[in-house]
């Protein structure tokens, strides 16, 4: 009665995926399309406009027409006036009137700038004075020695070398870039010609130190150390000088109120040996051998100041306490007499004396362009020499208180400057000898100003440091940089007519 049995399934057919093709929909997404539009240019359209106005093709063919010349007249016009020219361009030829004018393309300062006022204050408290200044190899970077130059004791009292680079952005006028403590007063620096970072120093203790400014931690690389070479008076000038044996090195000179003037060379282990030294003594000065001495203190005349002729490597000029320039020469062979003590026979290098200051030479500079120099001292007077004759060219009552240095313009044969108890004085031969051309106030009081020194790659700048503590960078004007056509004829000129 029952069976098993199997019952065929119902089969309904989809019809939504036909329905779906047919109407080409998609439901794999949920979103819908992304339509993109390209947007990176804000206009559609462009236009030409670097030319305002557009040439005719008849401006261009007129343009290109040969040009047509009355040659026959012209030939009758300039015969009919060559002679009158010709006279016209012999008159000029004779005349003065365009005498030292040079065309200048470029914009003209008729003022002095004071750039830069730089210090460092802990000098300052010290109530230290700039004793020097000097200027490195690329014109950069300024250096400055502080120490005492007025009366008493300073050999024990610390003092600074600082340094500023004028180049740099973050230029602070009272942080020096680079501070270097130094046990003793220092009179005097020098930047090494070549090298930019070598300085050499010279101490109120006689010694003389040469810093390395790129190594910050210890920058000493040389010193003369106490011996029996060394100076026994403060030195007051050190000069760098080429070593003709080694190329690569080079000598240094250094001059003191002890008579001596001495070549160092630097050895391997750190330390400046006695190369060469000559002496100044009153007996072989000419025109002071009335001068006997005896005892080596006595006899010695103090040096304070050196500068070498550029025309003769073997030539310098010192000037000494006593008031005198004398021209002395390093190949000079006999004998400082009495000798003095030390590793190395002293010679003496006076050949001549020179008219003297009424009082102590502080500084003498010789003159780039000529055979001559300029000496100042404590009478307040300049006075300009020829190397070749005992009297002065012309002697200048400048100030009524002491000059402490006095330096030629490296581009202008006659323009030198000054420094004196007032301030820092400007002379331009050219438009005056008796008075200076700018005269510039250091600071609001009267503050002397102890050294100078030009810029001899910017030649526009002029370093000044003074008493209070101060360096002040000068910014000249043209006037003083830029050399007249017929200046170096001047000066020779006005050299010879004073002289005869």
């Amino acid at each position: 009665m029952f069976a098993d049995s199997t019952a065929p399934g119902a089969d309904v057919q989809s019809l939504w995926r036909s329905a779906r093709s047919a109407r080409c929909e998609v439901k794999s997404c949920q979103t819908g399309k992304i339509s993109t539009a390209e947007v990176a240019a804000q206009s559609h359209t462009a236009q030409d406009a670097a030319v305002q106005t557009e040439q005719s093709k008849d401006a261009v063919q007129d343009f290109q027409q040969e040009v047509q010349v009355d040659y026959a007249g012209l030939l009758s016009f300039l015969q009919r006036v060559e002679d009158a020219v010709i006279k016209e361009l012999n008159k000029n030829w004779k005349s003065h009137a365009f005498d030292g004018f040079e065309v200048n393309w470029t914009d003209q300062d008729e003022t002095v700038l004071c750039l830069h006022t730089l210090s460092y204050p802990e000098a300052q408290d010290q109530n230290l004075q700039v004793t020097g200044v000097s200027w490195n190899a690329t014109g950069s970077v300024i250096a400055c020695s502080y120490g005492r130059l007025d009366d008493g004791d300073w050999s024990t009292e610390k003092s600074y070398v600082c340094t500023w680079n004028l180049d740099r952005r973050g230029l602070n006028p009272q942080h020096p870039d680079l501070v270097v403590d130094v046990p003793s007063s220092v009179m005097c620096l020098a930047f090494h010609p070549s090298q930019p970072s070598l300085i050499a120093g010279g101490l109120f203790s006689g010694e003389l130190v040469v810093w390395d400014t790129s190594r910050t931690e210890d920058p000493v690389i040389w010193r003369t150390g106490m011996t029996d070479d060394t100076h026994t008076d403060p030195v007051y000038q050190v000069h760098w000088l080429p070593d003709t044996k080694h190329r690569n090195h080079s000598r240094l000179l250094s001059v003191g109120t002890d008579g001596k003037i001495l070549v160092w060379r630097e050895e391997r282990d750190g330390r400046l040996a006695l190369a060469e030294g000559f002496a100044i003594v009153a007996q072989q000065i000419p025109r002071s051998t009335r001068l006997k001495k005896v005892a080596w203190g006595e006899a010695a005349v103090g040096v304070t100041s050196l500068s070498f002729s550029p025309f003769d490597a073997g030539v310098f000029v010192v000037g000494v306490e006593g008031g005198y320039c004398l021209r002395c020469s390093t190949s000079a062979q006999g004998p400082a007499l009495p000798p003095p003590g030390g590793s190395v026979p002293l010679r003496a290098p006076a050949e001549l004396a020179f008219s003297p200051h009424a009082g102590p030479v502080y500084s003498v500079s010789c003159s780039p362009f000529h055979n001559l120099f300029l000496s100042c001292g404590t009478d307040g007077q300049v006075h300009l020499h020829s190397m070749l004759q005992t009297q002065p060219l012309f002697a200048l009552q400048l100030s009524k208180k002491y000059l402490f240095c006095v330096c030629w313009s490296p581009v202008r044969p006659l323009v030198f400057a000054a420094a004196s108890g007032e301030g820092v004085h400007l002379f331009d031969l050219g438009r005056s000898m008796q008075k200076p051309t700018v005269s510039l106030k250091q600071s609001v009081s009267d503050c002397p100003v102890y050294c100078l020194e030009f810029n001899t790659k910017h030649t526009r700048l002029l370093a000044a440091g003074d008493a209070a503590g101060t360096v002040k960078v000068w910014q000249l004007s043209s006037d003083f940089t830029e050399q007249g056509p017929r200046e170096m004829s001047h000066l020779e000129q006005l050299a010879s007519e004073i002289m005869d």
